[in-house]
């Protein structure tokens, strides 16, 4: 029996993947709101009763972040997500508008491709299955090497909840045999529809280069500002409590922090005094040697790491350290996925503000915070080309959507900033085709007759098109029936009748109210699908 290099096996199985993931998508698309939800419940049931499990595989395999973090996580992606996205309208008609006679109806992509990084892999999993579940998508999971354990754990739990609850068999699939090759494979296999792309810029500029719709991110590299109107206690404890929340594996997390001169001495009390150290010039340099290689790129051996780790590698105690420009020099400017921190200080606002650009040119369009009690001030950053601007809370919590009203999300959007095709946290909205059903309002060859507009400016042009008569004359009558939306000839407003009353048999021949609107709509969407 021939042998195939391990390569080519994996390339084979990801076509495999692909084709029963598109089996899926195929099936799952015609489920109701009512079967979707009931598939959502028991894969939250399943997410919850394995979240520690799942944590713990994660530390272990990958040596990255905190347990009890990663615990929460897991809940964020699954139950609290949940919670955010029951209610949302994915399925069939979304919206009706009586006014502008307008359908909207939500379609499924199909089969989604999901990358998922080594810093949160678990919670990366469950979200991207129920974002996906919630569209109606199916999804096959492309995992990081250095996480493919806990990965495929995930993978296997929501899935078997998922056929558990009714859904297709093979809905939520991943890479067993994980290679570059298979990767690339499934980027570019006919049966993927769209990429939900999370990683290291690499992958989400290859997922973008793939000729397939793409959600990507970029790299974040959020400045903090600590402003001199600031509560510096509060501040410096929700900057704590982010930059430590799983040793800083989110890239919302605070990279930098900026404070002014009149408030330094009590913004560096203030860190000290909750546990921070601030390094000296040698110590700053022996945990750039550490932290990073080849210039800026981050070490994966300090990713995701305590404090107390770096510091013992480094001899010393680790936290902070002080910079005094951006860029390769200063290496700190940088993002840093682990518990370290870039400290900076400056006179003003106006300083804060051009240093605060400077940093996200690192990851911009990603996400900035702010401390302070000045409303003047927010409206002043407002501008800064960040798509998540937080007031008073932690990046990673807030970016995130935990401790903030933006949705919950593991993914985030970084707009044309960041290269991205999106700016918003991404949900299940983002992973639906949308089309829209729209009812004649004026009839094609009358247009010019019933443009008060066109006649305004063009006169001359609006009377050889035949509307020598005052416009408001030819103008539609009120719309007759509970919605007003007709399907007599035209609108029926030229009609000779159009102002005389409707009767009850005209009323049930030519008007459709809402309701009966809804129904023919729907008997066309499912004879579309052959139901």
């Amino acid at each position: 029996m021939q042998e195939f290099d391990f390569d080519l096996q994996s390339i084979q199985a990801a076509r495999e993947l692909a084709r029963r993931g598109k089996v899926a998508a195929n099936q799952i698309a015609h489920f109701s709101e009512e079967q979707i939800d009931r598939i959502l419940r028991n894969m939250v049931e399943a997410a919850e009763a394995n979240a520690e499990v799942l944590a713990q595989m994660a530390v272990e395999e990958t040596g990255f972040g905190v347990v009890c973090d990663k615990v929460y996580k897991n809940h964020m992606a699954s139950g609290l997500l949940y919670e955010q996205i029951r209610d949302k309208k994915t399925i069939g008609i979304i919206e009706v508008d009586e006014k502008k006679q307008t359908i909207v109806l939500a379609e499924p992509v199909g089969l989604l491709m999901g990358i998922v990084p080594s810093t949160n892999p678990t919670s990366t999993v469950l979200y991207k299955s129920m974002i996906a579940i919630k569209a109606r998508n199916a999804i096959v999971f492309s995992p990081h090497p250095a996480a493919a354990k806990c990965i495929a754990m995930a993978i296997k739990i929501m899935n078997d909840a998922a056929v558990e609850a009714g859904a297709p068999e093979n809905v939520i699939q991943g890479i067993s045999l994980s290679t570059m090759a298979a990767t690339n494979e499934l980027m570019h296999s006919p049966e993927v529809a769209m990429i939900i792309a999370t990683g290291g810029p690499g992958m989400v500029k290859a997922a973008y280069s793939s000729g397939k719709p793409a959600l990507g991110v970029g790299a974040g590299n959020s400045p903090a500002y600590i402003e001199r109107t600031a509560d510096v206690p509060a501040a410096v404890r929700r900057i704590m409590a982010s930059k430590t929340f799983d040793n800083g594996t989110i890239c919302a997390s605070e990279q930098s922090v900026i404070c002014e001169t009149c408030n330094r001495d009590a913004v560096v009390a203030e860190f000290t005094r909750q546990g921070a150290y601030f390094l000296n010039e040698e110590e700053c340099r022996k945990v750039c040697t550490l932290l990073f290689r080849n210039g800026h790129a981050m070490s994966p051996k300090f990713v995701g790491r305590s404090a107390q780790v770096i510091a013992d590698a480094a001899g010393t105690r680790v936290l902070i350290g002080e910079q005094h420009g951006v860029g390769d020099a200063w290496p700190l400017s940088y993002e840093k996925l682990t518990s370290v921190l870039a400290f900076y200080t400056v006179d003003n606002w106006e300083e804060a503000c051009d240093l605060s650009i400077a940093l996200l040119q690192n990851g911009i369009g990603h996400t900035m915070s702010i401390h302070t009690e000045s409303k003047d001030i927010v409206r002043k950053f407002s501008i800064k080309p960040a798509s998540r601007i937080l007031i008073n809370t932690g990046g990673t919590q807030g970016g995130t959507g935990l401790s903030t009203g933006l949705d919950i999300a593991l993914t985030l959007g970084c707009g044309t900033w960041g290269g991205s095709s999106i700016s918003e946290n991404v949900g299940p909205e983002h992973l639906i085709n949308v089309k829209r059903i729209a009812n004649g309002l004026i009839e094609p060859d009358e247009l010019v007759a019933h443009d008060e507009l066109f006649a305004k400016y063009h006169p001359e042009l609006a009377k050889k098109h035949g509307a020598c008569a005052p416009v408001s004359a030819a103008a539609p009558s009120e719309p007759r029936g509970v919605s007003g939306i007709t399907y007599s000839a035209g609108c029926g407003c030229c009609a000779p009748n159009a102002s005389a009353p409707v009767s009850d048999g005209e009323r049930k021949s030519d008007v459709i109210d809402a309701e009966e609107l809804k129904r023919m709509v729907e008997e066309l969407v499912n004879a579309f699908k052959g139901v």
